[in-house]
């Protein structure tokens, strides 16, 4: 059964604490909070140089979740496919840099789940609305498949769903809470993923909305 919104909250109050779901992915509860004032002020700085926008998928559907990026490269999606970009299609200027917080949050989150010497080179900043959902999919388009990827959740919380390795494998269902990291690489790394309808609700922080910023070595 998928957790309230009451239950949901009742465990944002609880200690932050590590909880291995399978080998090499790990969830890291509350892990971001701490530096919640941070990254909120570095994220308005970011949003501020490349506005949300929903993008096209290669099948011509647009997107139900917004998104930007920043860092020397961003993921982008149109009709000629997914891939990473170091310039913004909308702008035609780079992506807004990588704010230092941020780097230290991936950074910190891998080592704590393992995966020591993290350097991502981009951060998918993906807003979710009442509705918004992300398909069971796997990351796949970075270079480097060595290096872990690192989501952090921020504002309303959402349910995780988290495959195997072949896209049959029945997910189970995580619940994650604002502050909450998930860090996944090595035998894990291509695991399926993705989140269910986000559920109406109204985060102290973030209003209405859920913030996702998923950490990458694309290049």
């Amino acid at each position: 059964m998928t957790p309230d919104l009451f239950e949901f909250e009742e465990r944002e109050q609880q200690q932050a604490w590590r909880e291995q779901l399978c080998p090499g992915a790990v969830l890291l509860h509350g892990f971001a909070v701490p530096d919640e004032a941070a990254i909120f002020a570095a994220l308005h700085r970011v949003t501020s140089e490349a506005p949300f926008r929903h993008l096209i998928t290669p099948g011509g559907f647009r997107m139900s979740v917004a998104m930007l990026n920043c860092g020397t490269h961003g993921w982008v999606s149109d009709r000629n496919g997914y891939r990473y970009d170091a310039i913004d299609p909308e702008s035609g200027k780079p992506w807004p840099r990588m704010p230092d917080v941020f780097r230290k949050l991936a950074r910190d989150a891998a080592a704590s789940a393992g995966f020591e010497d993290f350097e991502p080179d981009a951060c998918l900043v993906n807003r979710y609305e009442p509705g918004a959902r992300l398909s069971l999919h796997q990351d796949k388009n970075e270079r480097d498949l060595g290096a872990p990827i690192v989501s952090v959740s921020l504002g309303l919380p959402a349910v995780f769903l988290w495959g195997g390795l072949r896209r049959e494998d029945r997910p189970v269902r995580i619940p994650l809470m604002h502050g909450d990291v998930m860090a996944w690489g090595g035998p894990s790394r291509l695991c399926y993923h993705g989140i269910l309808p986000l559920k109406e609700g109204n985060h102290p922080l973030m209003g209405g909305y859920r913030i996702n910023l998923t950490f990458r070595k694309a290049t």
